[in-house]
């Protein structure tokens, strides 16, 4: 009987496994069925925009952590699928930093291209997975939300890419039960113009506070205090922008922080952070983790240890992203297909171990880079995925951090060299300050310059 794999998640780690599979396939491999199951009515995972926050429609809640007029705050050089690049998506190069519609469009276009849509039952959230030693197998209850009906099937192998930015970490703080404001996480937040002319205090020191902040600037904010437990990020901001040790409490509107200062808020964002949440695995099963370079449990980053059919895509915290999903996907691809042979358990512990040991000596982002360059270097050499070089990437994220150290509001005006293609970028059509519209049809075409610099004119 024809094995049976399912996968929990569409979005990007989901689709790199559809496409790792596909591959295979494409290549003459005989594979097993797959089944994707998806929550949402389309793939692409948090790239898939919706204006719902709290729960949708079904009562589910909302998977999406991304806004209006996100913009990728590092460059697309160092996400490129080796197998499809944007040059062959677009018909052209494009600018470095795209917004979120031109990067859900990328990521569609790959699995469109390799049809593989029909291995997907979109709206249909798993609700439950249990193992059986006795059969060996899987069985995974969905929810087809649509038709409103539960139902299980049994699976030899199950890949959990489900991602792990979708279930906010919400801290709370004395007095916000009384504060005469708006208090969100920025897993709810969608819209910077709500913010505008308003006193905005962010809780947070890592690229969510850096980048919600940078857009309630852009969209106008009176003035952005952000709030840091352990230290500042050090950027130059505006004049309107300030950062604080963590805040205390708040009285009324007042916030009143660890150095004794005060200021008068409107409103409080929780740039905290997310859970990995897995509700429909049982303990055995379940990825308990916090937002780590290198989670335990997973042997090479992938495979459950405690039981080998299981494998988790992109639960790592991440600097490489799509094409270190790929690397994993890949990889896990052929553990199922039974290409790579996997040692005793102990030996997988050793490996792990080992990773752990050298993240615990990771002293910033410049080493965390260079350490996850060489993870997924270590994959991709062990299956067919396309070779690239790595440390090409690794070179591209430096030039990153630098330009965010000299301008943090202007950074996303540089331009790169595609690692896949060697082509140079151009630079946008519009400095990302002024440009105000965040859609394909806008980032694609350079006739809206002048048109977006006037609605930046009108905005401010």
């Amino acid at each position: 009987m024809k094995k049976r794999v399912a996968v929990i998640g569409a979005g990007p780690s989901g689709t790199a496994v559809l496409r790792a599979f596909q591959s295979a396939a494409a290549k003459g491999a005989e594979i097993p069925e797959i089944v994707c199951y998806e929550k949402q009515d389309d793939w692409g995972g948090l790239w898939n925009y919706s204006w719902r926050t709290g729960l949708d429609e079904f009562g589910e809640p909302v998977h999406c952590s991304m806004y209006r007029y996100l913009w990728s705050n590092g460059p697309k050089e160092c996400l490129e699928f080796a197998d499809y690049t944007f040059d062959e998506h677009f018909g052209r190069p494009i600018a470095s930093y795209p917004p979120r519609a031109v990067l859900w469009d990328y990521i569609k276009g790959r699995v469109e291209k390799a049809g593989v849509r029909g291995w997907v039952r979109f709206r249909t959230p798993v609700r439950e997975i249990e193992y059986s030693e006795k059969t060996g197998k899987f069985t995974v209850t969905a929810h087809d939300l649509v038709n409103d009906k539960l139902g299980s099937e049994e699976f030899d192998h199950v890949v959990v890419a489900s991602g792990h930015f979708s279930v906010p970490n919400v801290p709370e703080f004395p007095g916000f039960k009384t504060f005469n404001g708006r208090i969100l996480h920025s897993h709810d937040f969608r819209d910077a113009v709500e913010f505008k002319g308003k006193d905005i205090l962010i809780i947070g020191r890592s690229y969510s506070a850096e980048d919600v902040g940078s857009q309630c600037y852009k969209y106008g904010a009176k003035s952005i205090t952000s709030s840091y437990r352990s230290r500042p990020m050090g950027f130059k901001w505006p004049a309107n922008w300030e950062e604080k040790p963590l805040l205390q409490r708040v009285e009324n509107k007042t916030a009143h922080f660890a150095d004794g200062s005060s200021k008068d808020v409107d409103a409080i964002i929780l740039c905290t952070g997310y859970l990995h949440h897995f509700p429909f695995l049982p303990d055995s099963l379940r990825l308990k983790t916090a937002n780590r370079m290198w989670p335990l449990d997973l042997y090479r980053g992938v495979v459950w240890e405690a039981n080998p059919k299981l494998h988790y895509i992109g639960m790592q915290d991440q600097f490489y992203t799509f094409n270190m999903f790929d690397a994993q996907a890949w990889y896990a691809r052929d553990v199922i297909l039974g290409r790579q042979k996997l040692p005793a358990l102990e030996e997988m512990k050793k490996h792990s171990a080992a990773w752990r040991a050298r993240e615990e000596t990771l002293a910033d982002a410049e080493a965390c880079i260079w350490f996850q360059g060489d993870y997924v270097k270590e994959l991709i050499d062990l299956t067919d995925y396309p070779s690239f070089d790595v440390e090409a990437v690794n070179q591209t994220f430096m030039e990153w951090e630098h330009h965010k150290a000299e301008n943090i509001m202007g950074f996303r005006d540089n331009a790169y060299k595609s690692i896949m293609t060697g082509k140079m970028s151009p630079k946008h059509h519009t400095p990302w300050l002024k440009a105000m519209d965040d859609s394909l049809e806008s980032y694609l075409n350079e006739s809206r310059a002048d048109e977006a610099a006037k609605s930046y004119a009108k905005a401010k």
